[in-house]
């Protein structure tokens, strides 16, 4: 099992390489659900990522191209997953 930093980490790596991203986010909102039953351990993340990639791409494509990159993590180290994936177009300030 692996520390919250090193999850990141791995979320980072995972979604950097597959969608080379303008911007990356990840909070760790495993804090707010601890006690609930059913984890094991595996963490809650949030996700703000803007990618090039998700232009023409309907919002349940995106979130499945999300889940299919971070695919091995899903389960033993990722419990629940929260995702905003927006295009540069659709969002203004993206720094």
């Amino acid at each position: 099992m692996l520390s919250s930093e090193e999850r990141k980490s791995q979320i980072h790596q995972k979604l950097t390489q597959t969608f080379a991203p303008l911007a990356l986010d990840i909070i760790d909102d495993s804090a707010k659900h601890r006690g609930h039953s059913g984890h094991g351990g595996a963490g809650h993340f949030s996700v703000r990522i803007i990618a090039t990639t998700f232009a023409g791409h309907t919002l349940v494509k995106r979130h499945r191209l999300v889940y299919a990159a971070l695919q091995e993590l899903i389960g033993p180290e990722i419990h629940a997953l929260s995702i905003e994936a927006r295009t540069p177009d659709e969002v203004k300030d993206y720094e």
